[in-house]
């Protein structure tokens, strides 16, 4: 009994401790290259055989295709690369994704070379201040961690050669034969699913080939069930979101399918012998201390993941546009859906820079409905307004109250990640822009409620006052249109100057309407405080309409 528990915690510790190092290796990397990494991604969408290799360098630089996978998908749903562009990137990760098994396969001491990762990304992370060292130390030592993690999983194992039992277990996973394989197939694809890490899958198969408790061919048919099981991460991030996410994720299970359809028939016959050729010595075992093991057999192994989805990529790259209508036509897309911060949950996989890129999408809906809900304003106060056009003027203005919500609740559960200083600035620019936004409909719905109470007293705007009301909404809105034009990404360059010039012009000009609505007041006229107070109210509304586009304009500026 206590020799079962000392494996279990030395083989799970040792997964644990691998996984964090993947995590922190991630996110070491993706800080250190920060916003490098989205801009190279978006080579993708110039050529198909750019989109491919933008996969394999961005997964090789992560050192994890379900964090490129998630990414594709943040990008597919914000409208910044298509289906097919995605479908590419995809490929591409596939590959780069063996990157890890190769690293694997050829580390000398995962022991010593652990220890070493840990104390050198130690110093780094906690003696050295500057941002992009400290990260680096974090990548390393999350390079540590994954070869500590190793070290223990193997130590974990090593008692398991006494147990008949368990090597009863390990020896029904016989690849060789066709119920032997799909065990070995559908072992892999759910302890993938489950851990979210192909990764994790090929150093536990790795280690218990080199233990000799797993068959070369069981271990390497691994490979099979790992290249679906990690789509399910993909499916996670997905899930409740829109349909374009949800056809990025089955392209991702389609295609992982359909090359296990294919290759699997090869799989002994042709790519065993084919592998194990480059590697004449894989076989080959070392005693010690009265233990066999086969340290050689795991470049075989990052050979064959490298050939299974090099293969697939081959055979699958000239039919990328059939195969992305296929995935359009199973799950079909409104043409008209917008895209949304649920198209991607949120979860640790999401890259911080691609989380902003999504709310700059929720930004860009928030900007368009302001403008939209202020031309409704102008005709609710000339009375062109219809029931249905104040309907919608108060739902919409009920919609971006959700949005800034969503937006808040999403930025706000990624960025307890560990973010680049830049990627932290553009967040809380996000944020600022959001709520002035928000507040923008909070005033339409404001001068929409006044102008209604005026109406249900008996009372309209009479024809002078409603003159000064409608130039001042004209030169309100003039002044909203031309902010608005620069929230836009990348960002251009505008005279921040000639904007709070304006602002003030527009400020003086509704200080001035104030004071001459109030001089209308008088005892010819004993409806007019009434219909002056809601005059004021109007006014008051477009004077902090003025006040919020400023705070945008200086926001985009670099403004505190």
């Amino acid at each position: 009994m206590n020799e079962i528990l000392s494996i279990l915690v030395l083989v799970g510790g040792g997964l644990g401790t691998f996984l964090l190092g993947m995590k922190h290796l991630s996110e070491g990397l993706q800080a250190v290259s920060g916003s490098g990494l989205r801009k190279f991604m978006s080579l993708a969408t110039t050529h198909r055989l750019a989109g491919v290799g933008t996969g394999v360098v961005s997964t090789v630089i992560v050192q994890s295709s379900s964090i490129i996978t998630v990414m594709v998908v943040g990008f597919v749903s914000s409208g910044l690369m298509n289906l097919t562009q995605a479908i590419n990137v995809i490929i591409g990760s596939n590959i780069g994704t063996t990157a890890t098994a190769w690293l694997i396969a050829f580390a000398p001491d995962v022991k010593v070379l652990g220890l070493f990762a840990v104390l050198l990304g130690a110093g780094l992370y906690f003696l050295i201040s500057r941002e992009r060292i400290h990260d680096t130390g974090l990548a390393l030592m999350g390079l540590g961690f994954i070869f500590m993690g190793l070290y223990w999983m193997k130590e974990g194992t090593e008692p398991i050669r006494g147990m008949p039992a368990v090597l009863e277990i390990f020896r029904s996973l016989d690849a060789t034969s066709t119920w032997g394989l799909f065990k070995c197939v559908l072992v892999s694809f759910v302890f993938t699913a489950v851990v979210q890490s192909s990764a994790a899958t090929t150093a536990i198969a790795m280690t218990l080939a080199q233990q000799g408790l797993l068959s070369f061919e069981a271990a390497a048919a691994t490979v099979f069930g790992m290249n679906i099981g990690t789509t399910a991460t993909a499916w996670l991030a997905a899930f409740n979101g829109s349909a374009l996410a949800r056809q990025t994720a089955l392209a991702h299970t389609l295609f992982n399918v359909a090359g296990t359809i294919v290759i699997i028939p090869f799989f002994v016959p042709v790519i065993l012998p084919f592998a194990t050729s480059f590697f004449p010595n894989y076989a080959d075992a070392v005693v010690a201390n009265g233990v066999t093991t086969y340290p050689n057999v795991a470049a075989p192994m990052a050979a064959i993941h490298t050939l299974f989805n090099f293969i697939t990529t081959v055979f699958v790259l000239p039919f990328v546009n059939p195969f992305a209508r296929l995935v359009a036509c199973i799950i079909l897309a409104d043409a008209g859906e917008k895209p949304h911060l649920s198209a991607l949950s949120a979860s640790s996989h999401i890259a911080p820079v691609i989380a902003c890129d999504q709310a700059l999408m929720e930004v860009d809906f928030m900007k368009e409905s302001s403008l939209e809900l202020m031309a409704g304003v102008r005709k609710v106060l000339t009375d062109e307004a219809d029931q249905k056009l104040e309907e919608h003027i108060a739902h919409r203005e009920d919609v971006l109250d959700n949005v800034q919500r969503e937006v808040t609740e999403f930025l706000g559960k990624i960025m307890v990640k560990r973010v680049p200083v830049e990627v932290a600035e553009r967040a809380r620019r996000l944020l600022r822009l959001t709520d002035e936004l928000e507040s923008v409909s909070d005033e339409a719905a404001t001068i929409l409620k006044v102008t209604r109470r005026l109406r249900k007293g008996g009372q309209r705007f009479s024809e002078s006052s409603l003159d000064v009301l409608l130039n001042v909404h004209d030169r309100t809105m003039a002044f909203a249109t031309l902010v608005s034009s620069f929230l836009k990404s990348p960002r251009p360059g505008f005279d921040l100057a000639a904007v709070q010039s304006e602002s003030k012009t527009l400020h003086e000009l509704v200080r001035t309407s104030r004071q001459g609505q109030l001089n209308r007041i008088g005892p010819n006229d004993p409806n007019s405080p009434i219909r002056v107070l809601v005059e004021l109210d109007v006014l008051n509304a477009y004077e902090r309409v003025r006040a919020y586009y400023l705070n945008i304009a200086e926001t985009l500026a670099g403004g505190k």
